[in-house]
């Protein structure tokens, strides 16, 4: 049967920029299978698909998947689906509305706002980033990224693995030269980084292209089919706790800019706030822009 999709670029204002997202409107009768055939299909970082809620109160229940798997939460998929949800909806005649994901890592309250090309969406962090156990071999990641071991750490920022959502093994490099020149070395990725679902870097420099951003990043899965990804919310999310475990951040409202795909040619821009109340993560959201680039029908 024909089926609905539309085509997002999500944490930027502008199409052909920042990181592409599929998005299947009519998912009725679609096994796990198909969603995961579709998102190899697309290749793109992730495809969602959109179906009935399970609880009424809430918008939409939302599979997010990658080509190899599916994962229980990721950002910009809660973005783009999100706003993709929003035009169906025709929240875009008043403006703006609120989205209620449920998604498997939970239910994702999204805020979204209309005005121009693109829409803003906003969302509360369904996980609070903790620290976890992870790789922290200098030596290993070093060469897994195909740079220098001394060209990693920064100020007092060290390689760290924090769980925001999805876990991440977080490695700082000193500047902007030196995450230009990261790549991943397949053979020796599992080596650097485990061998696990999700063993997935995201490399960080303080030192911007914009004089208004506060950190560039790059991430790498090659073993869940993502080479490099433009743009990647549930990473940022984890970086949250390395800020505030690094950064010494004291208690109130903290705004990060987050520049990620430059080198790829796909520039995009996280926004990530932290609430800090009496030493402690209260709370934290990301958000950025979203703008439809395609809409059409798939057989399946």
């Amino acid at each position: 049967m024909q089926r609905r999709f539309a085509i997002y670029d999500v944490f930027s204002d502008k199409t052909l920029a920042d990181n592409q997202l599929g998005v299947v409107l009519d998912c009725d009768g679609l096994e796990t299978a198909d969603m995961q055939a579709i998102a190899r299909e697309f290749n793109f970082s992730e495809t969602v698909f959109l179906m009935p809620p399970e609880d009424p109160n809430h918008s939409a229940r939302m599979r997010i998947f990658v080509p190899q798997n599916e994962l229980p939460f990721a950002g910009h998929p809660t973005v783009g689906g999100a706003v993709a949800l929003a035009v169906e909806k025709g929240l875009e005649s008043v403006g703006q509305g609120i989205i209620v994901l449920e998604e498997n890592v939970g239910p994702v309250r999204c805020a979204v706002r209309f005005g121009g090309e693109a829409a803003y969406a906003e969302f509360d962090l369904p996980v609070l980033s903790k620290q976890i156990h992870g790789p922290d071999n200098k030596e290993a990641i070093a060469a897994a990224l195909s740079i220098d071991s001394q060209e990693i750490g920064f100020e007092n920022h060290l390689i760290s693995n924090f769980d925001g959502g999805l876990p991440y093994t977080l490695v700082p490099v000193r500047d902007l030269a030196a995450l230009a020149e990261a790549k991943p070395v397949l053979n020796l990725w599992n080596q650097g980084f485990g061998l696990h679902d999700h063993n997935s870097a995201f490399v960080y420099c303080r030192e911007t292209g914009g004089h208004n951003n506060h950190f560039r990043a790059r991430m790498f899965a090659p073993d869940a089919g993502i080479p490099e990804d433009p743009a990647t919310g549930s990473a940022v999310s984890s970086l949250a706790g390395a800020l505030i475990k690094f950064d010494d951040l004291r208690d109130g409202l903290h705004i990060c800019q987050i520049e990620q795909g430059v080198e790829m040619g796909r520039p995009s821009l996280i926004t990530l706030e932290m609430e800090i109340r009496e030493g402690v993560f209260v709370s934290g959201r990301i958000g950025g822009y979203a703008a439809e680039f395609a809409r059409g029908t798939i057989e399946v």
